[in-house]
């Protein structure tokens, strides 16, 4: 690889993107970070191969990676990158957006010869850490190519398709998620109720056809204990369910469980305190069940639990 391609720009330094940062610094690429958050740029800037930035026009690289909240916020950095970019250079954006969004970028760009690339990932902030993220690339076979080095530094690429389908998997990926959340959750406090010890449950679940990534992860590891900490905001996760449920009314098959699993994490939202985590939904449903999960931790159920 020459020079510049070791050169990569990184907006975007929240639970996953600082992780990211730090992971492409120590596969030997010359970062250069920024976000709107001075102490997590200052942050960034103490770590070897990694050089915080004041503003978004001062990264100047060949490829810019972004891990941001949305779409439009996305847009809002490609605005100002795109008239200083350089023919040829590439935008990848690694977090969850609408796939419209991620179409219309692409066409912006293309008139500054700038591709873009969507590569949504999924995994844990540690993961991000270690280089072991799940990486749904997506766009033409050129930009995908060039991408190859940045995003393989990350994790697993998964080539999905065409520009926007790697969002669009994202979203619907996270409302699979989500509803496995839900009903793991709800037959968790229905046994809970009957008088079943969380922790045996989860055993028990995880060794049958009922188990999911929230029996396995979220809940023995951000539920029981009460942490309530998987690193992924509610509000983000329920964006991408919007984003998933609008899918599958475009798409105008079934949707029963998409759209119960959409009206329970609107009202959760609206409950819960702003900025809570995606997994204190169940905090929601336990104080709806009047008993906690996490009460039973071990193995001793809590007396008039």
């Amino acid at each position: 690889m020459s020079g510049r391609d070791m050169r990569v720009g990184f907006v975007g330094l929240g639970s996953m993107g600082s992780g990211m940062c730090r992971r492409l610094a120590d596969s030997g690429f010359d970062v250069a970070a920024y976000d709107i958050d001075r102490s997590a740029v200052q942050s960034a800037d103490e770590y070897p191969g990694i050089r915080g930035v004041a503003a978004v026009c001062d990264l100047t690289a060949g490829v810019v990676v972004t891990m941001l909240p949305d779409g439009p916020a996305v847009r809002q950095v490609a605005d100002v990158l795109l008239p200083r970019l350089e023919p040829g250079s590439l935008i990848i954006d690694t977090g969850s957006s609408a796939p419209s969004d991620t179409l219309e970028l692409g066409r912006v760009a293309a008139h500054h010869g700038v591709a873009v690339v969507d590569s949504p990932v999924s995994g844990s902030p540690a993961a991000a850490r270690d280089g072991d993220l799940t990486l749904m690339a997506a766009g033409t076979s050129d930009a995908l190519d060039r991408a190859e080095a940045v995003l393989s530094a990350l994790g697993r690429i998964h080539r999905v398709g065409p520009a926007g389908a790697g969002h669009a998997l994202k979203a619907l990926n996270n409302l699979l998620s989500a509803v496995n959340l839900a009903a793991a959750a709800e037959v968790m406090l229905a046994g809970r109720a009957f008088g079943l010890d969380p922790a045996v449950m989860l055993e028990v679940i995880n060794a049958s056809a009922g188990r999911s990534h929230a029996s396995e992860t979220k809940l023995p590891g951000h539920v029981l204990p009460g942490t309530f900490d998987s690193g992924f905001a509610l509000r983000l996760m329920l964006k991408d369910i919007r984003i998933a449920t609008a899918l599958q009314a475009q798409a105008g098959g079934p949707a029963v469980f998409g759209t119960a699993c959409g009206d329970l994490w609107e009202q959760a939202h609206s409950e819960l305190p702003e900025g809570a985590d995606n997994v204190e939904v169940v905090r929601w449903l336990e104080d709806t069940a009047g008993h906690e999960l996490r009460s039973a931790m071990n193995g001793r159920p809590r007396k008039g639990g």
